[in-house]
């Protein structure tokens, strides 16, 4: 039989009577008295106050486990794990999807856009994400210079084949030719 009282000299020298601990409510892998004096082996596992937590399904793995309210709770959260995207316009956005990311993942610019952001694709003077431009607007240029005599017609001065470009257009003089005529005055011949 346990003893759950010591009295000795007339003084108490303990007292397990009002003692309300039982093993359902003891820790797991501790042990103690009961208000009978005998030992018990803790039954609880849980090991901490849950009351106050605030995870949500949606916030924990989906398929693990956790505990928060008192209450065990399975995750909902899709495991995303190495998520990658690529932007191939200039106005590409990448929506990152709702979920655990394993950090490995990542986002960049289409590789074949990529390729073309280079110096000499981009104008001097300009930088775009990084890369200085180094292109003078001359490459590949076949200018053309033309002359065009006025006309009574609307004319439109275009470059000729194998040319990208007009560099110049001289416009010659309206033709202007006077002369004596037989009535003793002048006759003025404009453009023609």
């Amino acid at each position: 039989m346990a003893v759950n009282k010591v009295i000795y000299g007339g003084r108490t020298l303990i007292d397990l009577t009002g003692d309300t601990v039982t093993a359902d409510k003891l820790l797991t892998g501790f042990t103690a008295h009961d208000k009978s004096g005998a030992v018990i082996e803790g039954g609880c596992t849980f090991d901490s106050d849950t009351g106050d937590d605030t995870a949500a399904v949606a916030e924990i793995l989906s398929g693990r486990t956790a505990h928060a309210r008192g209450t065990q709770l399975t995750g909902t959260m899709p495991n995303r794990g190495a998520v990658t995207g690529v932007i191939s316009t200039t106005d590409g956005r990448y929506t990152v999807p709702q979920g655990y990311h394993d950090g490995s993942g990542s986002v960049g610019i289409d590789a074949t856009e990529q390729s073309k952001i280079v110096a000499q694709n981009i104008r001097e003077g300009v930088t775009i994400l990084g890369v200085t431009g180094a292109m003078s607007g001359q490459e590949d240029v076949h200018a053309q210079s033309r002359t065009v005599t006025p006309s009574a017609s609307a004319q439109t001065i275009t470059p000729e084949t194998d040319y990208n470009y007009l560099s110049q257009v001289t416009v010659e003089a309206i033709p202007y030719a006077e002369s004596e005529n037989s009535a003793g005055g002048l006759t003025v011949t404009i453009a023609g």
